[in-house]
């Protein structure tokens, strides 16, 4: 039984459908012929499809979201590899996206609030930094695990946190 898999390129353009015959097979596009792909560097690769040859070079590979920019000539390609499983979550709203966005931030651990590092009404993206928190002699920078607007600040700072206090909320 072959096993598929969903290619997304450049999100707005419809998916490539792949599949392979056994988990030891090389992936191909559905009903094309085999192509011949050879490792020839650190990221780089020749491809032959059709009779005709690329260089492929891979920019960036996002374990995350199972993105992979890929330069194939002169054009930049960006490709979202999905399994049923994940089609399946995507259609029935259960997202990587949906659970990203959070709408409080929490201490991890006990702690020194030293510094907050954002304002109410302030937008932030994924990774900003929001505060740093110091544990065990150990200053931490809490990042953002999504985007939103600091809606209102719990925590001062040089205060004393416990685990699991509030620190953020988030709209």
């Amino acid at each position: 039984m072959p096993i598929n898999l969903r290619a997304i390129v450049n999100a707005h353009s419809g998916p490539v459908e792949l599949e392979r015959a056994t988990p030891e097979a090389r992936w191909q596009v559905k009903g094309a012929a085999p192509a011949d792909l050879v490792k020839t560097g650190p990221g780089m690769y020749s491809l032959v499809q059709d009779g005709r040859s690329f260089r492929a070079l891979v920019l960036k590979h996002d374990a995350g979201t199972g993105a992979v920019r890929v330069r194939i000539g002169a054009h930049t390609y960006t490709v979202r590899l999905q399994d049923e499983r994940q089609r399946l979550m995507e259609l029935l709203g259960i997202d990587r996206k949906a659970a990203a966005v959070a709408h409080e931030l929490k201490a991890p651990m006990p702690g020194l609030v030293l510094k907050v590092l954002v304002k109410e009404g302030q937008e932030v993206q994924k990774n900003d930094p929001l505060l740093v928190l110091e544990a065990m002699k150990m200053e931490n920078v809490i990042k953002s695990t999504g985007q939103g607007t600091v809606k209102k600040i719990h925590a001062r700072e040089q205060a004393a946190v416990e685990k699991g206090q509030l620190l953020l909320s988030f709209e």
